[in-house]
């Protein structure tokens, strides 16, 4: 007589409550890859426009404009419009100013997955669909020898903006 082989129910209901552990575990890793994307993302611009700030800030300390409130400093990039080849950029302080058209002309963050804003020295810098909170704001240089600043939309527990949202705001 030959004897037949297999996994017993026991053995079946220990790996699967073994796999729903583990899943349950792992789980909450993946859910908001979203948020993690765009939080990355926000990462990334700002980066860019950190990169940028100091391409301008060398460029009006080599003109010796980085004392000025406000000047415009030629960085070498044209926006390919035929009606204003302008190469310069808006700047406060040496650095960026805090316009939506120096931020987009410097960091080239013209695409429409951006929506870019700007009201009293500040942009407001946030991913198109994004949620309410989920974005980054540049403060341009306020004095002689001050750095522009950034902030998000999340506070903590003290009332104070951090400096990027976290993934579970975006």
């Amino acid at each position: 007589m030959q004897k037949q082989q297999g996994f017993t129910l026991i053995e079946l209901v220990v790996v699967i409550i073994i796999l729903g552990i583990l899943a349950v575990t792992a789980a909450p890793k993946f859910i908001n890859l979203q948020g993690d994307a765009r939080v990355s993302t926000l990462q990334g611009a700002k980066a860019a426009i950190q990169a940028a700030n100091s391409l301008v800030y060398s460029k009006a300390a080599l003109t010796g404009v980085e004392k000025e409130p406000t000047f415009s400093v030629d960085i070498g990039i044209s926006d390919g419009d035929e009606t204003d080849p302008s190469n310069s950029v808006a700047t406060a302080y040496g650095y960026l100013a805090g316009t939506a058209a120096a931020i987009q002309h410097a960091v080239d963050l013209n695409s429409p997955e951006w929506n870019i804003s700007d009201t009293d020295g500040t942009v407001k810098i946030q991913q198109e669909g994004a949620p309410t909170n989920c974005f980054i704001q540049y403060k341009a240089s306020q004095t002689e020898g001050s750095t522009p600043t950034f902030v998000s939309g999340v506070s903590d527990d003290n009332d104070v903006f951090l400096p990027m949202p976290t993934a579970s705001d975006c």
